[in-house]
């Protein structure tokens, strides 16, 4: 589809208007002229909200600051595009997550998801640099400083749902009387695709790979996301900065033995083996992993765990891990004796040793009997405020990462078809995991 002459005819007329325009552009003849044209062609409510964001991120003139008229598109364009945003029938959401710390990654791709490095001019053009220069002409994007690092960039399509004004002001319809305040246990700090590939990328051994574990068993961190969808009603965010990421000196010489100071992204090396151990997650690794999840062996909140815990700092984040492997391994009826059936062979068995017995026959390996006793214990005396409490160290932190990165993993490798319900696996790897107590 295309503009209608009389779309066409009243955004020229816009796009004459010049600047500074008057004081409320919203309600010149100019603009609402428009506005009626686009709802005679396609329906619904006047837009104003809807029609003034698509305009400005098009580049109306009358609204970019003097010297900056380069940056307006053309009005036929700008016709169609507004054509285009009430007419489509999906958008794009695109989520551009900076590895911050990160060592040098190799590239991966895995569901619509990509790990990657990407020159300048590649992500100027995944942060749509024109858009955001006509919304923000005093701040620019410095995508040569953000191109040092490291990305992780999923996109997501969605179904277009309401009108143009909904989809430019959502809070304007919101129902009022709705409770403001409740939460929705499932919602983490990202987008959910955005935690599902985290969950993916942190099933990797990185407390491993780590060669400053003291420091941090990480091999990245992602302080902030910056989304962007390609619906022309929503305005973008101001563009992120690069200093808001962690850079450092770099004295180099030039040609003539001078010294210059430059600047670097920080990393937090990793050993050999990772590269080689990233090679492994392939988008066919990625497909296993979803089927995985959607298995009754997922259905308790693992992954919204350990990506709590990939997120967090201190204590938490030990908590969080303690949390994950409790998510993954504990039943209703560890801790409620009256709900075990009679055919249950270890009635007598603590919560502790039930959880313990099927780590350790999921993951083969009878020092984790030992190794959660010991962090169960340890979360124990922080929850409970006992006068003992310690520092935690390194070695503990690290041990609580590992333990919840084997159990997630071991049971995406147990969710493989043929499964049964959550309590049988549960239930025959505490039968096979006793005699390791």
């Amino acid at each position: 589809m295309a503009a209608s002459p009389a779309l066409i005819g009243a955004v020229e007329a816009l796009w004459r208007v010049r600047r500074p325009g008057p004081s409320n552009l919203l309600a010149a003849p100019a603009f609402t002229a428009v506005s009626e044209v686009c709802r005679a062609d396609y329906g619904g409510d006047k837009p104003v909200f809807a029609l003034s964001t698509a305009v400005r991120s098009l580049g109306v003139p009358c609204w970019l600051p003097a010297g900056h008229a380069n940056l307006s598109v053309d009005p036929l364009y700008a016709a169609n595009a507004i054509d285009e945003a009430f007419t489509r029938k999906t958008i794009t959401r695109r989520h551009l997550c900076p590895l911050d710390l990160a060592d040098d990654l190799p590239g991966l791709a895995f569901g619509t998801a990509r790990l990657a490095k990407f020159d300048a001019d590649e992500l100027a053009q995944m942060f749509d640099a024109p858009r955001l220069v006509r919304n923000f002409p005093t701040q620019p994007i410095d995508a040569k400083r953000l191109a040092q690092f490291q990305w992780l960039v999923i996109e997501e399509a969605h179904e277009v749902t309401g009108g143009a004004e909904a989809r430019a002001a959502p809070f304007m319809f919101m129902a009022m009387n709705r409770d403001f305040g409740e939460i929705d246990p499932h919602l983490g700090r990202f987008p959910p695709p955005v935690e599902a590939a985290l969950f993916f990328l942190l099933l990797a051994p990185w407390e491993r790979w780590s060669t400053m574990q003291d420091v941090d068993w990480r091999g990245f961190r992602v302080p902030w996301i910056y989304t962007i969808t390609d619906d022309l009603f929503v305005r973008p965010s101001p563009p992120p900065s690069p200093d808001s990421l962690t850079l450092e000196p770099w004295i180099v010489e030039d040609r003539w033995g001078e010294e210059v100071e430059l600047e670097r992204p920080t990393e937090l090396p990793l050993d050999d083996d990772a590269r080689a151990g990233l090679a492994l997650f392939t988008d066919g690794a990625w497909r296993e992993l979803v089927a995985a999840r959607s298995t009754s062996l997922f259905e308790t909140p693992i992954a919204h765990f350990l990506v709590r815990a990939f997120l967090a700092d201190g204590m938490d984040e030990v908590m969080a891990h303690m949390t994950a492997i409790e998510a993954a391994m504990g039943l209703e009826m560890d801790h409620k004796r009256w709900m075990r059936p009679k055919t249950d062979k270890h009635k007598d068995r603590s919560a502790t040793d039930r959880v313990a017995a099927r780590i350790a026959a999921l993951l083969n390996d009878p020092n984790c009997v030992r190794d959660y006793r010991h962090l169960f214990e340890l979360r124990s005396t922080f929850v409970h405020g006992r006068a003992a409490v310690k520092k935690v160290s390194t070695h503990e932190r690290v041990m609580a990462r590992s333990l919840a990165r084997s159990v997630a993993r071991g049971l995406v490798s147990a969710a493989a078809p043929p499964v049964c319900s959550r309590v049988d696996v549960l239930t025959d790897l505490l039968d096979e995991g006793v005699q390791y107590l």
